[in-house]
Formats: C-alpha cells, sequence, structure tokens
C-alpha cells in the first residue's frame, strides 16, 4: 500500500452517509465505496454491491461472487489473503463500483449510476490506474462510454473478455462476471492479466512506498 495510506476501506473518506438515491436508501444496509491499494495500478469496477458487499461494506466481498474475483485477484498474486475474507489484503489493486448502494429486487437505474458517477470519477482521478477493470456487462458499458472513443453497443463483455482495449488514459481489460465464468475463462483473463502485469508500472508511476 502507498506509504501515506491509513486504511484500505473507503480511503478518501466519501460519504458513508450519502441519500442522494432516496429509494436506495431505503434498501441498502450501508454505502459501499471503494476499498484497497490508494496506488495501485490496477482497478476493478463492477455494477453495484451484492447481498455480501452490502453487508460487509467492502466491495466483492462476502458472497459467491465476490469470492471468485478475489480468487481471481489471489492468483494474480494482488490479494494477499483467503477469498473469503471480507476485509481482504489487497496490494496494488482497487476494488468499487458503479453505484454505490444496493437494492435486492433490481440493478441500479440509469439515473442512479450518474448520481454515483462523481464518487467513481474521484477514485479514478485519485489513484490514476494503469488498466481500468470492468468486471461485467453493465460496468464495460459505463466505462467504454467515458474512457473510449468507441460506442458502448460496439463493446460485448464475453468477446472482449481478457483482451486489452485502449482507452483514454488508460488500458481498459474487460472481465467477464466472475461468478458466470467457466474455468477457462477465469484462466484466459488470468494468462493474459499477467502478461500486462510484466510491465514494470512502478517506474513510470513513482509510486511512493513501492
Amino acid at each position: 500500500m502507498d506509504a501515506n495510506q491509513q486504511t484500505r476501506a473507503n480511503p478518501f473518506g466519501m460519504d458513508a452517509d450519502c441519500e442522494n438515491c432516496p429509494e436506495l436508501c431505503a434498501t441498502r444496509d450501508q454505502v459501499v465505496h471503494g476499498y484497497g491499494d490508494v496506488g495501485a495500478d490496477f482497478l476493478f469496477v463492477g455494477e453495484s454491491p451484492g447481498e455480501g458487499a452490502d453487508r460487509t461494506g467492502v466491495p466483492f466481498t462476502g458472497d459467491e461472487r465476490g469470492e471468485a474475483l478475489q480468487h481471481v485477484l489471489g492468483l494474480l498474486g494482488l490479494n494477499n489473503s483467503l477469498p473469503s475474507e471480507d476485509e481482504p489484503e489487497l496490494e496494488n489493486a482497487f476494488v468499487t463500483y458503479l453505484a454505490r448502494c444496493r437494492d435486492p429486487e433490481r440493478p441500479p437505474t440509469d439515473e442512479e449510476i450518474r448520481t454515483c458517477e462523481p464518487y467513481l470519477n474521484a477514485e479514478i482521478r485519485k489513484i490514476n490506474p494503469e488498466i481500468l477493470v470492468p468486471v461485467g456487462e453493465r460496468a464495460l458499458a459505463e466505462i467504454a462510454t467515458e474512457y473510449t472513443t468507441t460506442p458502448a453497443e460496439k463493446f460485448d463483455v464475453t468477446e472482449d473478455h481478457a483482451t486489452t482495449v485502449r482507452g483514454r488514459g488508460f488500458e481498459i481489460v474487460p472481465m467477464a462476471d466472475p461468478l458466470d465464468a467457466s474455468d477457462a475463462e477465469r484462466d484466459a483473463f488470468v494468462d493474459h492479466f499477467l502478461s500486462l502485469m510484466d510491465r514494470d508500472y512502478r517506474q513510470t508511476k513513482g509510486r511512493r512506498g513501492r
């Protein structure tokens, strides 16, 4: 982690009592902001908290989907704890969501994602990662719209899974939903990502404490 980082959980002190989306305030347990290494080269973005993250307050934890993603991070050497941990020891990785609150009956609306967009933009700006990993179709569409010149409808998370897309200021590596991905798809992502990690990002980014 960055030498000056005090906590992995919501390290930028974003509003933990946000009430910008009244319908979600009524259904969530808590607001789930980003978690991980603020000096990370790799930032993973999902759609919204699942049941587990709503309980733990940490993205991609507490349920099968979260454990599947944490398992992949472990294979990449970015998670130094068990996939089942509620507070994983992430190094050089940051995990977050488009929308920060959960409705158990539906995905977030476009308006709710737009309302949360300043949180995501602030995390990306502060971390300044080398690679953005949109996890799932919805995250890919939003990241593609914001950070590429290609229309979002041209992307497909299944076809673009484990490939590298040149974005505006970032490389984008789409990832299929880790809960639904086959072993072959998971292995393809790990192999592709490991090849990217062979580059020496530390020299170009000048991270403190690395």
